[in-house]
Protein backbone atom coordinates (compact mmCIF):
# COMPACT_ATOMS: atom_id res chain seq x y z
CA UNK A 1 0.00 0.00 0.00
CA UNK A 2 1.73 3.12 -1.02
CA UNK A 3 2.12 5.90 1.73
CA UNK A 4 1.22 8.73 1.31
CA UNK A 5 3.40 12.07 -0.14
CA UNK A 6 3.44 13.73 3.31
CA UNK A 7 4.57 10.35 5.35
CA UNK A 8 7.06 11.38 8.37
CA UNK A 9 9.90 9.07 8.50
CA UNK A 10 11.93 8.95 11.54
CA UNK A 11 15.06 5.90 12.13
CA UNK A 12 12.12 4.79 14.81
CA UNK A 13 9.29 4.85 12.01
CA UNK A 14 11.80 3.30 9.22
CA UNK A 15 11.50 -0.08 9.84
CA UNK A 16 7.60 0.06 10.33
CA UNK A 17 7.29 2.54 6.53
CA UNK A 18 9.73 -0.15 4.79
CA UNK A 19 8.10 -3.18 6.46
CA UNK A 20 6.34 -4.86 2.88
CA UNK A 21 9.72 -3.58 1.19
CA UNK A 22 12.35 -5.69 0.16
CA UNK A 23 14.74 -2.62 -1.88
CA UNK A 24 14.88 0.82 -1.36
CA UNK A 25 16.41 2.85 -4.07
CA UNK A 26 19.01 6.15 -3.55
CA UNK A 27 19.96 8.79 -5.36
CA UNK A 28 22.84 12.30 -4.87
CA UNK A 29 22.88 14.64 -6.99
CA UNK A 30 26.12 15.05 -9.00
CA UNK A 31 27.66 18.60 -9.90
CA UNK A 32 25.22 19.06 -13.52
CA UNK A 33 22.41 18.35 -11.45
CA UNK A 34 21.80 15.09 -12.65
CA UNK A 35 20.65 11.73 -10.20
CA UNK A 36 23.16 9.45 -9.97
CA UNK A 37 21.92 6.67 -7.62
CA UNK A 38 21.47 2.62 -7.66
CA UNK A 39 18.89 0.07 -6.06
CA UNK A 40 19.85 -1.78 -2.59
CA UNK A 41 18.52 -4.12 -0.33
CA UNK A 42 16.39 -3.34 2.27
CA UNK A 43 18.66 -4.77 4.85
CA UNK A 44 21.79 -2.61 3.58
CA UNK A 45 19.58 0.58 3.32
CA UNK A 46 18.12 0.16 7.50
CA UNK A 47 22.08 -0.74 8.21
CA UNK A 48 23.71 2.51 6.75
CA UNK A 49 20.23 4.64 7.26
CA UNK A 50 21.88 6.91 9.71
CA UNK A 51 25.63 7.20 9.27
CA UNK A 52 25.96 6.54 5.91
CA UNK A 53 27.51 4.65 3.26
CA UNK A 54 30.47 5.14 1.02
CA UNK A 55 29.57 6.77 -2.43
CA UNK A 56 32.57 6.39 -5.38
CA UNK A 57 33.64 10.29 -5.55
CA UNK A 58 34.18 9.80 -9.09
CA UNK A 59 30.63 11.37 -9.17
CA UNK A 60 32.34 14.49 -8.78
CA UNK A 61 35.43 13.53 -11.03
CA UNK A 62 33.83 12.90 -14.10
CA UNK A 63 31.38 14.77 -16.77
CA UNK A 64 28.08 14.44 -17.86
CA UNK A 65 29.47 11.61 -20.08
CA UNK A 66 31.12 9.69 -17.49
CA UNK A 67 34.61 11.34 -18.81
CA UNK A 68 36.77 11.85 -16.17
CA UNK A 69 38.03 16.07 -16.15
CA UNK A 70 41.09 16.57 -18.27
CA UNK A 71 42.45 18.46 -15.09
CA UNK A 72 42.16 16.39 -11.85
CA UNK A 73 40.22 18.11 -9.17
CA UNK A 74 40.56 18.12 -5.29
CA UNK A 75 37.58 15.89 -4.34
CA UNK A 76 38.22 13.11 -6.37
CA UNK A 77 40.84 12.47 -8.56
CA UNK A 78 43.49 9.37 -9.22
CA UNK A 79 46.42 10.51 -6.40
CA UNK A 80 43.45 10.11 -3.95
CA UNK A 81 41.79 6.81 -5.86
CA UNK A 82 38.88 7.87 -6.11
CA UNK A 83 38.41 7.35 -3.24
CA UNK A 84 34.59 7.02 -1.44
CA UNK A 85 32.82 10.26 -0.11
CA UNK A 86 29.88 9.00 2.59
CA UNK A 87 26.13 9.54 0.92
CA UNK A 88 23.73 9.83 4.11
CA UNK A 89 20.15 9.33 3.42
CA UNK A 90 17.72 12.21 3.60
CA UNK A 91 15.07 10.64 5.49
CA UNK A 92 12.49 13.82 4.93
CA UNK A 93 12.82 12.80 0.65
CA UNK A 94 10.74 9.69 1.48
CA UNK A 95 9.03 8.99 -1.64
CA UNK A 96 7.67 5.56 -3.71
CA UNK A 97 8.16 5.70 -7.26
CA UNK A 98 5.00 5.11 -8.60
CA UNK A 99 6.24 4.20 -12.24
CA UNK A 100 8.75 1.08 -11.15
CA UNK A 101 5.94 -0.56 -8.30
CA UNK A 102 5.82 2.17 -5.82
CA UNK A 103 9.92 0.87 -4.71
CA UNK A 104 10.97 3.32 -1.80
CA UNK A 105 12.88 6.04 -2.68
CA UNK A 106 15.04 8.49 -0.80
CA UNK A 107 17.64 11.28 -1.64
CA UNK A 108 21.11 11.63 -0.42
CA UNK A 109 23.33 14.71 0.63
CA UNK A 110 27.50 13.87 0.54
CA UNK A 111 29.94 14.53 3.41
CA UNK A 112 33.49 14.66 3.38
CA UNK A 113 35.22 11.84 5.03
CA UNK A 114 38.11 13.57 6.60
CA UNK A 115 36.00 15.95 8.09
CA UNK A 116 32.31 14.94 8.85
CA UNK A 117 30.84 17.82 7.36
CA UNK A 118 29.50 18.77 4.35
CA UNK A 119 31.28 18.01 0.91
CA UNK A 120 32.19 21.56 0.04
CA UNK A 121 30.86 20.43 -3.47
CA UNK A 122 27.68 18.91 -2.68
CA UNK A 123 24.40 20.73 -4.40
CA UNK A 124 22.24 19.98 -1.69
CA UNK A 125 24.38 21.12 0.84
CA UNK A 126 24.96 23.86 -0.49
CA UNK A 127 22.05 25.23 -0.16
CA UNK A 128 21.64 23.72 2.83
CA UNK A 129 24.74 26.12 4.11
CA UNK A 130 22.76 29.14 2.12
CA UNK A 131 19.45 28.41 3.96
CA UNK A 132 21.22 28.08 7.49
CA UNK A 133 22.31 31.79 6.94
CA UNK A 134 18.89 32.86 6.88
CA UNK A 135 18.02 30.25 9.96
CA UNK A 136 20.01 32.40 11.88
CA UNK A 137 18.08 35.28 11.74
CA UNK A 138 14.91 33.87 11.98
CA UNK A 139 14.16 33.68 8.48
CA UNK A 140 13.68 31.04 6.06
CA UNK A 141 12.89 30.77 2.06
CA UNK A 142 10.25 30.22 -0.40
CA UNK A 143 10.79 29.38 -3.96
CA UNK A 144 8.72 27.89 -7.31
CA UNK A 145 10.15 26.47 -10.73
CA UNK A 146 9.33 27.11 -13.96
CA UNK A 147 10.86 24.48 -16.47
CA UNK A 148 10.23 24.92 -19.95
CA UNK A 149 11.11 21.89 -22.38
CA UNK A 150 10.98 20.55 -26.10
CA UNK A 151 10.26 16.94 -27.12
CA UNK A 152 10.82 14.94 -29.84
CA UNK A 153 9.50 11.62 -31.19
CA UNK A 154 11.70 9.10 -30.13
CA UNK A 155 13.41 7.39 -33.93
CA UNK A 156 11.80 3.55 -34.12
CA UNK A 157 15.33 1.66 -33.78
CA UNK A 158 14.52 -1.56 -36.41
CA UNK A 159 16.46 -3.83 -34.11
CA UNK A 160 15.19 -3.41 -30.80
CA UNK A 161 11.69 -4.45 -29.28
CA UNK A 162 8.85 -1.51 -28.91
CA UNK A 163 9.66 -0.57 -25.95
CA UNK A 164 13.30 0.29 -26.65
CA UNK A 165 11.96 3.18 -28.35
CA UNK A 166 13.14 5.72 -26.43
CA UNK A 167 15.70 8.52 -25.56
CA UNK A 168 18.48 5.55 -25.93
CA UNK A 169 17.15 5.48 -29.49
CA UNK A 170 17.27 8.50 -30.11
CA UNK A 171 20.82 8.80 -28.98
CA UNK A 172 22.08 6.17 -31.58
CA UNK A 173 20.05 7.67 -34.16
CA UNK A 174 21.40 11.09 -33.38
CA UNK A 175 25.22 9.29 -34.27
CA UNK A 176 23.94 8.67 -37.83
CA UNK A 177 21.51 11.72 -39.11
CA UNK A 178 21.21 15.57 -38.18
CA UNK A 179 19.86 16.65 -35.59
CA UNK A 180 17.13 18.42 -37.02
CA UNK A 181 16.51 15.07 -38.34
CA UNK A 182 14.63 14.43 -35.14
CA UNK A 183 10.76 15.13 -35.46
CA UNK A 184 9.09 16.92 -33.13
CA UNK A 185 6.30 16.05 -30.76
CA UNK A 186 4.28 18.44 -32.15
CA UNK A 187 4.51 21.06 -35.22
CA UNK A 188 4.49 24.92 -35.23
CA UNK A 189 3.86 27.66 -32.41
CA UNK A 190 1.29 27.37 -30.33
CA UNK A 191 1.70 28.46 -26.77
CA UNK A 192 -1.26 27.74 -24.30
CA UNK A 193 -3.29 25.43 -26.75
CA UNK A 194 -5.96 23.64 -25.20
CA UNK A 195 -6.13 21.37 -28.09
CA UNK A 196 -2.64 20.75 -28.23
CA UNK A 197 -2.42 18.25 -25.54
CA UNK A 198 -4.83 16.39 -26.52
CA UNK A 199 -2.69 15.06 -29.46
CA UNK A 200 -0.64 13.47 -26.68
CA UNK A 201 -3.11 13.03 -24.15
CA UNK A 202 -2.30 9.75 -22.31
CA UNK A 203 1.11 11.26 -22.06
CA UNK A 204 -0.20 15.21 -21.25
CA UNK A 205 -1.86 13.51 -18.10
CA UNK A 206 0.70 11.20 -17.31
CA UNK A 207 3.14 13.19 -16.39
CA UNK A 208 0.99 15.62 -14.54
CA UNK A 209 -0.59 12.85 -12.26
CA UNK A 210 2.70 10.98 -11.68
CA UNK A 211 4.28 14.17 -10.75
CA UNK A 212 1.17 14.55 -7.66
CA UNK A 213 1.70 11.18 -6.69
CA UNK A 214 5.84 11.68 -6.62
CA UNK A 215 5.34 14.55 -4.23
CA UNK A 216 6.51 17.13 -7.21
CA UNK A 217 3.63 18.59 -8.36
CA UNK A 218 2.98 20.72 -10.97
CA UNK A 219 0.86 24.06 -10.45
CA UNK A 220 0.31 25.01 -13.96
CA UNK A 221 0.85 22.79 -16.93
CA UNK A 222 0.72 23.82 -20.63
CA UNK A 223 1.62 23.97 -24.17
CA UNK A 224 4.77 27.29 -24.98
CA UNK A 225 5.57 28.61 -27.91
CA UNK A 226 7.84 26.29 -29.79
CA UNK A 227 7.60 22.88 -32.00
CA UNK A 228 6.77 20.03 -28.84
CA UNK A 229 7.27 22.66 -26.19
CA UNK A 230 5.68 22.47 -22.88
CA UNK A 231 6.00 24.52 -19.44
CA UNK A 232 5.18 22.99 -15.98
CA UNK A 233 5.09 25.38 -13.37
CA UNK A 234 5.96 23.66 -9.84
CA UNK A 235 4.10 24.49 -6.68
CA UNK A 236 5.39 27.30 -4.38
CA UNK A 237 6.92 25.68 -1.24
CA UNK A 238 9.86 25.73 0.98
CA UNK A 239 13.54 25.98 -0.99
CA UNK A 240 15.28 22.87 -0.29
CA UNK A 241 12.17 21.04 -0.93
CA UNK A 242 11.52 23.20 -4.07
CA UNK A 243 15.31 22.17 -5.34
CA UNK A 244 14.62 18.35 -4.47
CA UNK A 245 11.15 18.45 -6.48
CA UNK A 246 12.97 20.39 -9.32
CA UNK A 247 15.48 17.68 -9.72
CA UNK A 248 12.59 14.77 -9.39
CA UNK A 249 10.90 16.58 -12.00
CA UNK A 250 13.27 16.34 -14.54
CA UNK A 251 13.55 12.68 -13.97
CA UNK A 252 9.37 11.91 -13.77
CA UNK A 253 8.98 13.65 -16.89
CA UNK A 254 12.38 10.98 -18.52
CA UNK A 255 10.94 8.13 -16.72
CA UNK A 256 7.22 8.13 -18.18
CA UNK A 257 8.31 9.53 -21.77
CA UNK A 258 10.18 6.63 -22.30
CA UNK A 259 6.69 4.73 -22.38
CA UNK A 260 5.74 6.57 -25.03
CA UNK A 261 8.22 6.85 -27.22
CA UNK A 262 9.11 10.40 -26.74
CA UNK A 263 12.21 12.30 -25.48
CA UNK A 264 12.45 15.46 -23.40
CA UNK A 265 14.94 18.03 -24.29
CA UNK A 266 16.20 20.24 -21.18
CA UNK A 267 19.41 22.06 -23.08
CA UNK A 268 19.28 25.35 -23.06
CA UNK A 269 18.73 25.97 -27.20
CA UNK A 270 17.75 22.97 -28.90
CA UNK A 271 16.71 24.35 -32.32
CA UNK A 272 18.32 27.36 -33.94
CA UNK A 273 16.38 30.30 -34.71
CA UNK A 274 13.70 29.19 -31.65
CA UNK A 275 13.55 30.28 -28.40
CA UNK A 276 15.10 28.37 -25.91
CA UNK A 277 14.64 26.59 -22.77
CA UNK A 278 14.29 28.66 -19.63
CA UNK A 279 14.43 27.36 -16.24
CA UNK A 280 13.17 30.77 -14.23
CA UNK A 281 13.04 30.28 -10.14
CA UNK A 282 10.89 32.73 -7.95
CA UNK A 283 12.17 33.10 -4.56
CA UNK A 284 10.96 35.02 -1.32
CA UNK A 285 11.88 35.35 1.73
CA UNK A 286 9.65 35.03 4.76
CA UNK A 287 9.68 35.46 8.68
CA UNK A 288 9.20 32.38 11.01
CA UNK A 289 5.25 32.29 11.21
CA UNK A 290 5.73 32.45 6.74
CA UNK A 291 5.20 36.12 7.10
CA UNK A 292 6.56 37.57 3.13
CA UNK A 293 9.37 39.72 4.27
CA UNK A 294 9.45 40.99 0.95
CA UNK A 295 6.19 43.53 1.06
CA UNK A 296 6.55 46.78 2.60
CA UNK A 297 3.15 46.66 4.33
CA UNK A 298 2.59 50.38 3.18
CA UNK A 299 3.83 52.40 -0.15
CA UNK A 300 6.32 54.33 0.31
CA UNK A 301 5.87 57.84 -0.76
CA UNK A 302 9.29 58.94 -2.23
CA UNK A 303 10.95 55.40 -3.19
CA UNK A 304 14.16 55.71 -5.11
CA UNK A 305 12.19 54.00 -8.29
CA UNK A 306 8.79 53.79 -8.52
CA UNK A 307 8.81 50.31 -8.84
CA UNK A 308 9.84 49.74 -5.67
CA UNK A 309 7.12 51.87 -3.79
CA UNK A 310 5.95 48.40 -1.99
CA UNK A 311 9.48 46.56 -1.67
CA UNK A 312 10.26 46.39 2.31
CA UNK A 313 14.06 47.57 2.37
CA UNK A 314 14.89 44.07 2.94
CA UNK A 315 13.67 43.18 -0.44
CA UNK A 316 15.28 46.07 -1.93
CA UNK A 317 18.74 44.84 -0.24
CA UNK A 318 18.08 41.48 -1.37
CA UNK A 319 17.80 42.75 -4.88
CA UNK A 320 20.57 44.95 -4.80
CA UNK A 321 22.67 41.74 -3.80
CA UNK A 322 21.16 39.74 -6.92
CA UNK A 323 22.34 42.76 -9.44
CA UNK A 324 25.70 43.01 -7.57
CA UNK A 325 26.85 39.18 -7.87
CA UNK A 326 25.02 38.04 -10.72
CA UNK A 327 27.81 38.73 -13.37
CA UNK A 328 29.84 36.52 -11.26
CA UNK A 329 28.13 33.23 -10.97
CA UNK A 330 26.77 33.45 -14.51
CA UNK A 331 28.27 29.71 -15.09
CA UNK A 332 25.88 28.06 -12.35
CA UNK A 333 22.47 29.95 -14.31
CA UNK A 334 23.96 29.40 -17.47
CA UNK A 335 26.51 26.15 -17.06
CA UNK A 336 27.01 24.67 -20.59
CA UNK A 337 28.35 26.00 -23.93
CA UNK A 338 24.60 25.82 -25.14
CA UNK A 339 23.24 28.01 -22.87
CA UNK A 340 24.84 31.19 -24.51
CA UNK A 341 22.83 30.66 -27.28
CA UNK A 342 19.65 31.26 -25.63
CA UNK A 343 20.93 34.54 -23.75
CA UNK A 344 20.97 36.09 -27.15
CA UNK A 345 18.52 39.67 -28.10
CA UNK A 346 15.41 39.04 -29.08
CA UNK A 347 14.41 35.85 -27.86
CA UNK A 348 12.39 36.60 -24.71
CA UNK A 349 15.57 36.22 -22.99
CA UNK A 350 17.66 38.27 -20.66
CA UNK A 351 21.00 39.33 -21.67
CA UNK A 352 22.12 42.67 -19.03
CA UNK A 353 21.64 42.33 -15.44
CA UNK A 354 18.56 44.32 -15.54
CA UNK A 355 14.96 44.56 -13.09
CA UNK A 356 12.05 45.93 -13.52
CA UNK A 357 8.47 45.61 -11.85
CA UNK A 358 6.13 43.21 -13.71
CA UNK A 359 9.21 43.47 -16.47
CA UNK A 360 9.30 39.81 -18.51
CA UNK A 361 12.13 40.81 -20.83
CA UNK A 362 14.49 41.61 -17.19
CA UNK A 363 16.91 39.46 -16.09
CA UNK A 364 15.01 39.87 -12.31
CA UNK A 365 11.30 40.62 -12.50
CA UNK A 366 9.48 42.12 -9.41
CA UNK A 367 6.39 40.62 -8.66
CA UNK A 368 4.81 42.94 -6.22
CA UNK A 369 1.24 44.69 -5.50
CA UNK A 370 -1.02 45.72 -7.09
CA UNK A 371 -0.51 43.28 -9.57
CA UNK A 372 0.20 40.17 -6.74
CA UNK A 373 -1.12 40.35 -3.46
CA UNK A 374 1.49 41.22 -0.67
CA UNK A 375 1.99 37.45 0.76
CA UNK A 376 3.23 36.56 -3.22
CA UNK A 377 5.84 39.57 -3.33
CA UNK A 378 8.80 37.70 -4.89
CA UNK A 379 11.81 37.90 -7.35
CA UNK A 380 11.51 35.95 -10.33
CA UNK A 381 15.39 35.33 -11.95
CA UNK A 382 14.88 34.75 -15.59
CA UNK A 383 18.07 34.05 -16.87
CA UNK A 384 18.75 30.90 -15.53
CA UNK A 385 17.80 28.19 -17.97
CA UNK A 386 16.29 24.16 -17.84
CA UNK A 387 19.72 22.91 -18.37
CA UNK A 388 20.92 24.41 -14.87
CA UNK A 389 21.30 22.65 -11.42
CA UNK A 390 18.56 24.12 -9.51
CA UNK A 391 19.92 23.50 -6.08
CA UNK A 392 22.84 25.36 -6.94
CA UNK A 393 20.60 27.72 -8.75
CA UNK A 394 18.50 28.59 -5.49
CA UNK A 395 21.70 28.46 -3.46
CA UNK A 396 22.90 31.35 -5.60
CA UNK A 397 20.19 33.54 -5.66
CA UNK A 398 19.66 33.24 -1.72
CA UNK A 399 23.25 33.28 -1.27
CA UNK A 400 24.09 37.02 -3.09
CA UNK A 401 20.58 38.36 -1.84
CA UNK A 402 21.51 37.65 1.67
CA UNK A 403 24.50 39.35 1.36
CA UNK A 404 22.58 42.21 0.01
CA UNK A 405 21.01 42.19 2.88
CA UNK A 406 23.44 42.01 5.57
CA UNK A 407 25.77 44.44 3.68
CA UNK A 408 22.54 46.95 3.40
CA UNK A 409 23.72 47.13 0.13
CA UNK A 410 21.68 49.54 -2.50
CA UNK A 411 20.21 49.33 -6.23
CA UNK A 412 22.32 50.93 -8.82
CA UNK A 413 20.35 50.20 -11.60
CA UNK A 414 17.45 52.05 -12.30
CA UNK A 415 14.44 49.64 -13.67
CA UNK A 416 13.43 48.63 -17.58
CA UNK A 417 10.40 50.71 -17.72
CA UNK A 418 7.56 49.58 -19.83
CA UNK A 419 8.06 49.08 -23.41
CA UNK A 420 12.50 49.10 -22.71
CA UNK A 421 14.04 46.36 -24.28
CA UNK A 422 16.67 44.77 -22.78
CA UNK A 423 20.25 45.70 -24.21
CA UNK A 424 18.53 48.97 -25.50
CA UNK A 425 19.78 52.39 -24.71
CA UNK A 426 17.34 52.71 -21.32
CA UNK A 427 19.41 49.81 -20.68
CA UNK A 428 22.01 50.92 -18.02
CA UNK A 429 22.56 47.41 -16.79
CA UNK A 430 26.17 45.70 -17.87
CA UNK A 431 25.76 42.72 -20.56
CA UNK A 432 26.13 39.68 -19.07
CA UNK A 433 28.53 37.16 -20.39
CA UNK A 434 28.17 36.09 -24.11
CA UNK A 435 30.27 32.31 -23.44
CA UNK A 436 30.80 29.83 -21.00
CA UNK A 437 34.49 31.02 -21.45
CA UNK A 438 34.12 34.48 -20.40
CA UNK A 439 31.27 33.37 -17.47
CA UNK A 440 33.94 30.99 -16.29
CA UNK A 441 37.22 33.72 -16.63
CA UNK A 442 34.70 36.14 -14.30
CA UNK A 443 33.36 34.06 -11.79
CA UNK A 444 37.34 32.45 -10.88
CA UNK A 445 38.51 35.63 -10.31
CA UNK A 446 40.44 36.07 -7.13
CA UNK A 447 38.01 38.70 -6.35
CA UNK A 448 35.02 37.24 -7.55
CA UNK A 449 31.37 37.72 -5.34
CA UNK A 450 31.20 33.57 -5.95
CA UNK A 451 34.32 32.73 -3.90
CA UNK A 452 33.00 35.54 -0.89
CA UNK A 453 29.47 33.52 -1.29
CA UNK A 454 30.45 29.82 -1.79
CA UNK A 455 34.51 29.63 -1.13
CA UNK A 456 37.43 28.54 -2.69
CA UNK A 457 36.49 24.99 -2.60
CA UNK A 458 33.56 25.25 -4.74
CA UNK A 459 34.46 28.11 -7.13
CA UNK A 460 37.84 25.84 -7.87
CA UNK A 461 35.78 23.00 -8.14
CA UNK A 462 32.94 24.11 -10.30
CA UNK A 463 35.34 25.94 -12.33
CA UNK A 464 37.91 23.62 -13.12
CA UNK A 465 34.70 21.12 -14.05
CA UNK A 466 32.95 24.30 -17.05
CA UNK A 467 36.91 24.24 -18.43
CA UNK A 468 36.56 21.02 -18.90
CA UNK A 469 33.26 21.94 -21.10
CA UNK A 470 34.89 24.75 -22.68
CA UNK A 471 37.94 22.72 -23.51
CA UNK A 472 35.92 19.88 -24.69
CA UNK A 473 33.98 22.64 -26.98
CA UNK A 474 37.33 24.20 -28.68
CA UNK A 475 38.17 20.79 -29.48
CA UNK A 476 35.25 19.98 -31.59
CA UNK A 477 34.60 20.37 -34.89
CA UNK A 478 30.69 20.98 -35.89
CA UNK A 479 28.71 20.32 -39.03
CA UNK A 480 28.48 23.92 -39.29
CA UNK A 481 32.38 24.50 -39.95
CA UNK A 482 32.52 21.56 -42.03
CA UNK A 483 29.41 22.79 -44.65
CA UNK A 484 30.76 26.13 -44.36
CA UNK A 485 34.36 25.81 -45.55
CA UNK A 486 34.60 21.87 -46.82
CA UNK A 487 34.77 23.29 -50.41
CA UNK A 488 35.51 27.13 -50.14
CA UNK A 489 38.44 27.48 -48.90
Amino acid sequence: MPDSPSTKVTFQTLPTVLSHDTKVKVAGVDIDGILRGKLMSKKKFLSIAKDGFGFCSVLFGWDMHDQTYYKELKISNAENGYRDIIAVPDLSSFRRIPWEDNVPFFLVSFLDPDTGGPLSVCPRSLLKTACDKLEEQSCGAMAGAEYEFYQFRAPVDPIAPPSGRNTSSTAKFLQENPVNALPPLTEGMFGYSLTRPVHNQEYYYDVYDTCEKFNCGIEGWHTESGPGVFEAALEYGEIKQMADKASLFKYVVKSVSSKFGITPCFMAKPREGLPGNSGHMHVSVVDKSGKNMFYRGSEDPNPKYKDLALLSDMGRSFLAGLLDGLPDIMPIVAPTVNSYKRLVENFWAPVTVSWGLEHREATIRLIAPPTASPKATRFEVRVAGADANPFLVLAAILALGWRGVQKKMEIGVPPLGKGEDVGGESDKGIRLAKSLKEANMRMMRKESVAREVFGNDFVDHFGGTRDHEVRLWDEAVTDWEVKRYIETV
